[in-house]
């Protein structure tokens, strides 16, 4: 492989314009196709094999009226006085006239009017499904509820067409990632220009992704979510990726070489280590596809891609940039910076550092250790669900409507539980639906139950059940729990009616137990595929399971600081958090394949140093010194872009972006500084030579992927020195 990257890199360089025309014209060419498409992301989303799924499926079926979405319009008095019951049934049927509107139920017929008579609603129900409600649909909706308002009442809207057509545009969060960016490579290189180089390459990457998502959504449903994580990662990934390359093609200037020469090896090095570490990212992410969750799978592997074409980009059309900025790269600086290129035996901060942990390495690996487990513990503590709109920021119409229902009906009110039962096995259909009604009401957690609704065939029954607590609250959790137990499998078989829940409720129960139950199969896919690989590139036992342990702790403590800011509020002010709200439910499977990924980043840029190093000393301890010495003020320089990135995203008002956004910067954080810097070089300094021990069997049958082109660098500088190795035009190496 770094043979193939050496050569691309002189490639590129020599044909630096084609290479730059090609990638910009393949930007403009998707961009041109995904906007033709029309893709449309998505807030609806299945789980296939879940009781809640399966309900969903039978209305489809048999009772199409029940299976499309709705909106519920809140109408308020404002000044707290009943509400006038006429008005009420003219506001009804004016509902009921809207575009692709089944209908809009009356709440002077059916009673959906709170004790005081101030508050009431009117489900409005359509006949598709809230995504495919045409936009002009829900903007008559709008202007329906804003004719409403003119007649002095207050009016809000909830439910799911309004939630899947109320999609706030995405802030320039990334805007702050990026300004952070900015100053952070000039202080890491002191040049404008070596500054400038990874952030074009990263845009241009992360557009050609962005645009191939946009693409994508023309043809599967994808997450409204996925865009906005793609954006997170690849912008990343995209700035740290051109970095490590750039930081090495200096260093190759300094010592010497032409720019297409210096701009080939490290292509063929910092390029290898950056392919090797991007294709990890994309493994762990795309690994996703085997938990068998749809929805999830597309949105990994949308970011998979993503990292992908960063790291084509990076291996590729970063070299032709080097080329264009020549010798010019360090020209550029601001005043009071200088151009900074380390070298060899220099003292850094980063080398200080090295000796520091080197010489007392019980103590740090004690500190390392204590601070990522104390952090940790909070995970204990992990319960999933979904936010809500009482998540909401407060003036939004959703979280009004959300507030004014449970002011007026109890906190159960917005998150009903709808309860089909299948009578085609009922000898007697009315007893059973009977029997179905008085389970439910005779359980503690259940306020209230609606009238059972038949299909034309009267197989299908549709009952809503009111729980006393909120969608989010552990309370609910149990009741449906209770439900799904012995509260109405004794009533199926008595009757033999088949009874399932399902609403928004049970489903966000139902995806948290699968997800839960995915993660131990997936954890073991992946980290098994990356200690071998591991094992592959650095040809030791100890290196890959202790990058396995070391990046679980990252895990498991990012996870701690989601638990203690979201479940238990800490610092939640200060993230402009509203309320307390669970880890949302495919959060935490998601974020392990993501930071699996990234922290793989920074163990192959490490250790890759390290064994460097240490194949050329066999120093154990010296090599520890060395090879985190050179890659301190990268890796930092890299972490410090990242958590930027990743943290400017909190900005938002959703609190699922939030938490993609702490988490990520605070596991990158962690892994960057205690992790790597402390925990690393305090367990390689402990192990000595032994870390780099490797039986003699497991390695004639493992691969070596010479990751950092050790054998290429050997070749070239018995090259450079004269020695019996040369190279043919197209830079090949071949024997004299």
């Amino acid at each position: 492989m770094a043979t193939l990257l050496y050569r691309l890199g002189h490639f590129s360089v020599r044909n630096r314009k084609k290479v730059l025309g090609a990638w910009l014209i393949g930007l403009l060419l998707l961009g041109v196709i995904a906007q033709a498409a029309g893709g449309e992301t998505s807030t609806e989303f299945s789980i296939p094999g879940t009781e809640s799924q399966e309900a969903i499926d039978l209305l489809q079926e048999r009772f199409p009226t029940q299976s499309g979405d709705n909106a519920r319009v809140v109408i308020a008095s404002d000044d707290g006085s009943p509400l006038d019951l006429a008005q009420l049934t003219s506001i009804s049927d004016e509902l009921s006239e809207l575009p692709e509107v089944l209908g809009a139920s009356d709440p002077a017929t059916i009673g959906s009017i709170s004790p005081d008579g101030s508050i009431a609603f009117s489900t409005v129900q359509y006949e598709v499904d809230a995504i495919s409600v045409e936009e002009s649909s829900f903007e008559a909706l709008v202007a329906a509820a804003e004719s409403i308002e003119a007649d002095g009442l207050q009016v809000e809207l909830g439910g799911g067409v309004v939630t899947a057509h109320s999609q706030a545009e995405p802030e320039s969060s990334e805007l702050i990632g990026l300004a952070v960016a900015v100053v952070v490579l000039l202080f890491a290189f002191g040049s404008v220009i070596a500054m400038g180089l990874p952030l074009i390459t990263a845009l241009i990457g992360l557009g050609i992704g962005l645009m191939g998502i946009t693409l994508m959504s023309a043809f599967v449903d994808l997450s409204e979510t996925a865009p906005i994580l793609a954006t997170m990662i690849g912008l990343a990934v995209g700035i740290d990726y051109a970095l490590f390359i750039v930081t090495r093609h200096r260093q190759n200037l300094a010592d010497g070489l032409d720019v297409e020469e210096a701009a080939a090896r490290a292509n063929a090095t910092a390029g290898g280590a950056v392919v090797f570490a991007g294709m990890t990212v994309v493994i762990a992410i795309g690994g996703l596809a085997v938990v068998g969750i749809p929805f999830l799978t597309v949105m990994g592997l949308a970011a998979a891609a993503t990292v992908f074409v960063a790291v084509l980009v990076a291996i590729s059309l970063l070299p032709a940039m080097l080329g264009f900025a020549g010798h010019n790269i360090d020209k550029f600086t601001l005043p009071g910076m200088k151009a900074k290129t380390s070298s060899a035996g220099e003292v850094t901060l980063g080398t200080k550092w090295a000796a520091t942990v080197t010489r007392h390495p019980v103590i740090a690996l004690a500190g390392g250790l204590l601070v990522m487990l104390l952090l940790a513990i909070p995970t204990l503590s992990l319960r999933l669900g979904s936010p809500d709109a009482g998540t909401q920021p407060e003036g939004n119409t959703q979280r009004e409507a959300y507030d004014l229902l449970a002011e007026g009906f109890g906190p159960g009110f917005n998150g009903p539980l709808t309860v089909v039962v299948d009578l085609t096995s009922a000898s007697d259909r009315a007893g059973a639906v009977a029997a179905v009604t008085d389970a439910i009401e005779s359980d503690a957690g259940i306020a209230g139950v609606g009238p059972a609704n038949l299909n034309e065939a009267g197989d299908t029954a549709v009952i809503s059940a009111t729980p006393t607590t909120g969608p989010a609250d552990q309370t609910t959790e149990d009741t449906v729990n209770r439900l799904r137990g012995d509260g109405l499998r004794d009533v199926e078989a008595d009757t033999g009616a088949a009874v399932s829940l399902t609403g928004s409720t049970a489903s966000n129960i139902d995806i948290s137990k699968k997800m839960l139950d995915a993660i131990p199969v997936f954890m073991i896919l992946v980290i098994g595929l990356t200690l071998l690989l591991l094992m592959g590139v650095f040809r030791s036992i100890v290196v890959p399971i202790k990058a396995a342990i070391a990046i679980l702790l990252s895990i498991a403590s990012s996870f701690g600081v989601l638990v203690a800011v979201f479940q238990w509020g800490w610092l939640k002010d200060v993230i402009g958090l509203e309320t307390t709200v669970p880890i949302i439910s495919f959060l935490p499977l998601l974020m392990f394949a993501i930071l699996f990924g990234l922290s793989m980043d920074y163990e192959v840029f490490i250790m890759t140093r390290i064994r460097e190093e240490y194949t050329k000393s066999r120093e154990a301890t010296e090599s520890v010194l060395t090879g985190l010495g050179a890659s301190a003020r990268v890796i930092s320089a890299a972490a410090i872009i990242m958590v930027s990135v990743f943290g400017s995203f909190v900005l938002g008002d959703d609190p699922t972006i939030k938490m993609f956004g702490i988490g990520l910067s605070a596991a990158v954080l962690l892994d960057a500084t205690v992790v790597r810097m402390v925990i690393v070089p305090a367990v390689m300094t402990l192990f000595g030579d032994r870390a780099w021990w490797y039986p003699a069997w497991m390695s004639r049958i493992t691969p070596n992927f010479d990751v950092e082109g050790e054998q290429l660098m050997h070749d070239l500088e018995a090259r450079d020195a004269g020695g019996p190795e040369t190279l043919d035009d197209d830079h090949e190496l071949v024997g004299v």
